[in-house]
């Protein structure tokens, strides 16, 4: 997909912010589950930055007490809460926690039912687990070069965002970018496979 028009297109056709439901996992660097969770259906929107620390505005370089984090919009008519949280538990090492607060691991909830959805999924592992489990009180953008990390090295499809009128927010919150994050990547997206044809 390097037609800007397509690239409006795909994105005009996407759910709207107001028709999802978000999902925050912090699962060590945060450039991995970015391209994870772009491939996965019904995944709208993703976006890093960081969660889980009391530090006020907390930078890539003034991290405070946060970790990296992923910010995954669905659409709930398509992927369920409980299928994302399966995705976080398969792409951590659930057993360890890194010393490095920054990659630490923590499922965040936003109400009591993701709580008790974590709790659960967690309960079925059949080993001492040490990922957090805590309440989202905030999620903190990362700078926007770390936003669609994989997509800004293919120069050519990253001009094609640009050639659309795209800047760096609009890049950050883009269907069609979250997608070719992880294509660049080498995950099978079948939908950029039906566009590129």
């Amino acid at each position: 997909m390097t037609d800007p028009d397509e690239i409006r297109a795909f994105d005009a056709a996407a759910p709207a912010p107001e028709d999802t439901e978000t999902a925050t996992f912090a699962l060590g660097c945060f450039w991995g589950p970015d391209v994870t969770f772009g491939a996965v259906e019904g995944v709208v929107r993703t976006r890093v930055g960081y969660a889980g620390g009391t530090h006020s505005n907390p930078t890539y370089h003034d991290l405070g007490d946060h970790s990296e984090a992923i910010q995954v919009e669905y659409d709930p008519t398509v992927v369920s809460f409980a299928d994302l949280l399966d995705v976080a538990v398969a792409n951590h090492d659930p057993r360890r926690q890194p010393r490095k607060r920054q990659y630490q691991s923590v499922l965040f909830f936003e109400s009591n039912d993701e709580r008790d959805a974590i709790e659960t999924r967690l309960a079925e592992i059949p080993v001492t687990v040490e990922t957090r489990v805590e309440p989202l009180d905030t999620f903190s953008l990362a700078e926007d070069y770390h936003q669609k990390y994989n997509l800004r090295s293919d120069a050519a499809r990253l001009a094609a965002f640009e050639d659309a009128g795209y800047g760096d927010p609009a890049i950050r919150d883009s269907p069609a970018a979250a997608r070719l994050n992880a294509a660049v990547a080498g995950k099978d997206v079948p939908e950029i496979a039906r566009i590129e044809g």
